[in-house]
């Protein structure tokens, strides 16, 4: 089997108090990171460590979907997903100990409901971020199924 490797370079500057820009080389645009505010000196409505975390968690469950869902021939009329990531003190330390993922999958057609929710399945336990964290995933996958209007 080949080892197959990738890098991907992320930097981060301190531009004052507790607020960075973190960017990397190879995309566009920046983000700025701060302390969240529960932290002394935090800053609101700035994106945090805790909040990329989470997010790396919850837009890794969507890519891996989208490419689980075309493999399998999936059709569906939506995905969004809501993500909740839990830190708290561990042992004498603050670690985000767990995220809980909520996508909402719609689809057109009842019959599809159960290929779906394990197409969802599989996206969860072939998540590559999911699969390097020690945080406990807890899933809930929710299938609506959108009904089409009489013609």
């Amino acid at each position: 089997m080949n080892n197959i490797e990738h890098e991907y370079v992320v930097e981060v500057n301190w531009k004052n108090d507790r607020l960075g820009v973190l960017y990397s080389p190879e995309l566009t645009g920046k983000v700025d990171v701060a302390t969240p505010p529960q932290f002394n000196k935090g800053i609101e409505k700035i994106w945090s460590p805790e909040h990329l975390f989470t997010a790396a968690v919850n837009s890794c469950l969507m890519t891996t979907f989208l490419a689980i869902a075309e493999n399998s021939k999936l059709e569906f009329e939506n995905f969004t997903s809501k993500s909740l990531g839990k830190l708290e003190m561990v042992d004498g330390k603050y670690m985000m100990s767990e995220v809980t993922l909520v996508p909402t999958l719609t689809i057109s057609k009842e019959g599809d409901r159960e290929r779906a929710l394990r197409v969802l399945q599989k996206s969860e336990a072939a998540c590559l971020i999911s699969n390097s964290i020690k945080s406990e995933i807890v899933f809930k996958p929710e299938i609506v199924v959108k009904s089409r209007a009489a013609a």
